[in-house]
């Protein structure tokens, strides 16, 4: 393998001088993205894993199944392995954009430039606290507010197949991409898309409302890896503090929520800036096992709390 300049920018180049076998390819690749300091989050956290994902799609190999990671790669293998590299550390781009495809709550969703690549620890509360959380409502009406590729809303849905479930959102661009996700898990007849500001366009009450909204502020989106910004901006940035979406969320959620509601919304980083703007309301912070932090959850009678 050589890495070379080129364009004041990184060319990777796995040779094909000698026998490369899929697993050697793995971790040259994920040498030469520790070279070029890309940032892993975009559904990977390590390189290894990064590296995999991008050249089992380029091989049109499962990557939900272990390969052989003996088999010989052959100069047209290699060619396309080497395209694909080569755009993740020349662009920066998120690999979910790179292969058109990303997972979430065990689930494979599309993905592009239209929404955010999903990501949310969200997937961890659908999949295992689910049941609990709505108890014994039968049928129960769940709301996806900001619902991007709808990947929250269509993982709601098979986390309860009774449910009746609306992902709303302001982006024409990201329904568009979340009716091809509905249609791909074909579950048309159980969820359905409303392109709304928050509940400008609602009018039915839930026993859910779930969001992952915007919620990055102003000094946080500057920080930001350069992945991000290949990521809509409209999907990230929410005003000064982070909280500009999720200010009218908590005073409008009451009238959209049943007696017993609840509300649950990821906001990330910005948890410590809700406590402080409202220190009267009694935030449930969940715990996750498998990574990530600032999502609350609370009901209809604590959100009606007096200042």
């Amino acid at each position: 393998m050589a890495i070379e300049a080129k364009n004041q920018g990184v060319r990777l180049v796995l040779s094909t001088d000698k026998k490369l076998h899929l697993g050697d390819a793995i971790r040259l690749a994920a040498q030469a993205f520790e070279a070029a300091q890309l940032y892993y989050g975009h559904g990977t956290d390590n390189a290894i894993d990064e590296a995999s994902w991008l050249l089992l799609h380029a091989l049109k190999l499962s990557p939900v199944t272990e390969p052989d990671y003996e088999m010989l790669l052959s100069d047209e293998q290699i060619a396309n392995c080497n395209d694909i590299l080569t755009k993740r550390i020349e662009e920066r781009q998120p690999a979910a954009y790179l292969t058109g495809e990303a997972w979430f709550a065990g689930l494979r969703f599309k993905s592009d430039d239209r929404a955010l690549v999903p990501r949310s620890p969200l997937a961890e509360f659908i999949m295992d606290d689910f049941f609990d959380m709505l108890g014994n409502n039968d049928a129960p009406r769940i709301l996806d507010l900001c619902t991007g590729g709808g990947c929250i809303a269509i993982a709601c849905a098979y986390a309860r197949e009774d449910a009746a479930v609306t992902g709303s959102d302001i982006s024409e661009k990201a329904l568009a991409l979340a009716a091809e996700n509905v249609h791909l898990h074909n579950v048309q007849l159980q969820v359905q898309l409303v392109h709304s500001g928050l509940f400008d366009q609602l009018s039915d009450k839930f026993d859910l409302i779930i969001s992952n909204p915007p919620y990055v502020d102003q000094s946080d989106i500057h920080a930001m890896a350069e992945e991000f910004h290949h990521e809509p901006q409209l999907g990230l940035l929410a005003g000064e503090d982070g909280l500009d979406l999720v200010r009218d969320m908590l005073a409008q959620a009451p009238d959209y929520l049943t007696d017993n509601g609840l509300l649950v919304v990821e906001v990330g980083n910005s948890a410590a800036a809700l406590e402080a703007a409202f220190p009267h309301l009694p935030f449930l912070w969940l715990e996750f096992s498998h990574g990530g932090s600032g999502v609350f959850v609370l009901t209809r009678q604590e959100l009606l709390t007096p200042r």
